[in-house]
């Protein structure tokens, strides 16, 4: 049974009782838009425009939603916003009847309409649609945010993501641009010869040193199991397999803290290739992001937040032992034993765990000294074996890696390194791992035996990388928070307090 619109509730502002009730109104004159199934569209706002000269004096058929509209007696204007932009469309009451002409009166901002007309230019300039027939394809049952204030509330732009790209135009370019960079990253992998694959999202083990999963049950085998933090082990496996070059973009669960920067679902892009380190990765990173650069019309600059970043190769290269030198005066080789690690962060008063290394020790001080200084885009090269559990052991320095982090405007963007490939090395290293886990309270943790098992078979050679797209995005579309460019963030139910940003 249909619901009667007009019924009035205590939800209803005036406003929407009054939309309600010219709803109500048609569908009494059997004329519902609910009921109309497809229009026809010949053309988008932004052809019409780029090409005027070709199509001025053709009919084109528009449709889009109402987000304007100037009423002057028998005729009037309207804008009509689609997915490429507005277009204006000139509505004249000798042209369409008395009747079709009142009832484009009585429609509302927001209404999706559809407009059959003549291309022409106004007097002012303007591309425009000289109707010759429009069509109500949906009505909007509440009025949009007022035209000056738009929608300014984040909370609220967040949970009515489809408001805030009706009302805010600019954050529609932020999401057209999500889906350039993402096309540009696979554009420059797939002609370099990389394989896009799919791996498993949903993991039988509970893996990773410090990122906590989300946990969920498999009825059929009635086993817990978790949402990937990670797509390395698998793309590694298709190494073995005989895969050279592969790489994955696709979603990424922890159930971790949020911030400016951190969502628990959020998108990266994988790559691993044979026969190469982190040298080669470090080439890659620079391309794609050149690539981007390109692919979005940049020159070689660009600002995020008010600071001017050199975006082309070759990018600054530093250990973490000199940036630690640099940005904190602490030498790591002035470290004789673990202790005197740990003592000169307690002498700092920089919380540490009671059993930490001075591998663990190192990266604690870079966090907090080296860190926000790594503005134009750097690689930190370099990282101790106890936070690199996946890295190769550098020949002429076992207690370091051949590992890297990206930062740029003292933000961390990637994370690459050679491979580790010896299965009696990474065993030990996820046995260690594991107990640490157990440790926290992680009682699935456990050594991921079929991985072992794979790099038995034999590990080639190998240069891998994870690349955050989110902070990708952020960085290319000068966003402050990775929930301006997540369409539909992680948010709290209405009613529950909202995590604050830290």
């Amino acid at each position: 049974m249909q619901t009667d619109p007009t019924v009035q509730t205590a939800n209803f502002s005036e406003q929407e009782q009054i939309r309600r009730d010219k709803l109500q109104a048609l569908r009494d004159q059997g004329a519902s838009p609910y009921g109309i199934t497809s229009f026809g569209v010949t053309h988008g706002s932004a052809q019409l425009i780029s090409d005027f000269d070709a199509l001025e004096g053709t009919t084109a058929s528009v449709a889009g939603r109402m987000v304007s509209r100037r009423i002057m007696g028998k005729a009037s204007f309207a804008h009509l916003l689609d997915a490429s932009g507005t277009i204006q469309i000139y509505v004249k009451r000798d042209d369409l009847g008395e009747d079709a002409y009142n009832a484009f009166k009585s429609m509302d901002i927001g209404d999706v309409l559809g407009c059959e007309g003549t291309v022409f230019k106004t007097k002012s300039g303007e591309v425009s649609i000289h109707a010759t027939s429009l069509t109500l394809l949906s009505k909007c049952l509440k009025p949009l945010p007022e035209k000056w204030h738009g929608l300014t509330d984040p909370d609220l732009r967040y949970r009515q993501r489809y408001v805030d790209m009706i009302v805010n135009p600019e954050v529609r370019d932020v999401f057209l641009k999500r889906g350039k960079i993402i096309s540009a990253i696979r554009d420059y992998l797939d002609t370099r010869g990389f394989l896009e694959v799919d791996t498993p999202i949903l993991h039988a083990s509970e893996t990773g040193a410090v990122s906590r999963p989300f946990v969920t049950h498999h009825n059929t085998l009635d086993i817990d199991m978790f949402l990937r933090i990670e797509t390395e082990l698998y793309l590694k496996r298709l190494i073995v397999g005989g895969f050279d070059k592969v790489y994955e973009i696709g979603r990424i669960f922890r159930n971790e803290g949020m911030s400016a920067r951190h969502n628990p679902e959020f998108t990266s892009v994988e790559l691993y290739q044979a026969y190469v380190d982190y040298t080669e990765m470090m080439r890659i990173a620079e391309g794609i992001f050149g690539h981007v650069a390109d692919a979005l019309g940049l020159g070689d600059t660009l600002v995020y937040q008010g600071q001017e970043v050199s975006i082309r190769a070759p990018w600054a290269r530093m250990t973490m032992v000199e940036a630690v030198e640099k940005y904190a005066g602490v030498r790591y080789s002035d470290w004789a034993t673990d202790a005197d690690a740990r003592d000169c962060l307690a002498q700092r008063g920089i919380a540490h765990e009671k059993n930490a290394t001075r591998g663990d020790c190192l990266p604690i001080l870079f966090d907090e000294y080296a860190e926000k200084h790594m503005i134009q885009p750097t690689f930190i090269t370099e990282y101790p074996v106890e936070i690199s559990p996946l890295a190769k052991r550098m020949t002429n320095n076992p207690a370091f890696t051949e590992r890297f982090e990206i930062f740029i405007c003292g933000v961390e963007y990637g994370n690459a390194f050679s491979e580790l490939n010896d299965p009696i090395d990474q065993r030990e290293r996820f046995e260690r791992q594991a107990a640490e886990r157990r440790a926290q309270g992680a009682v699935n943790a456990r050594v991921d035996d079929d991985f072992v098992n794979a790099l038995e078979i034999g590990l080639p050679p190998t240069g891998g990388m994870g690349i955050g797209v989110d902070r990708m995005v952020m960085l290319f579309t000068d966003s402050a928070t990775i929930r301006d460019v997540l369409l539909f963030p992680t948010m709290k139910p209405i009613g529950a307090a909202a995590p604050q940003d830290t």
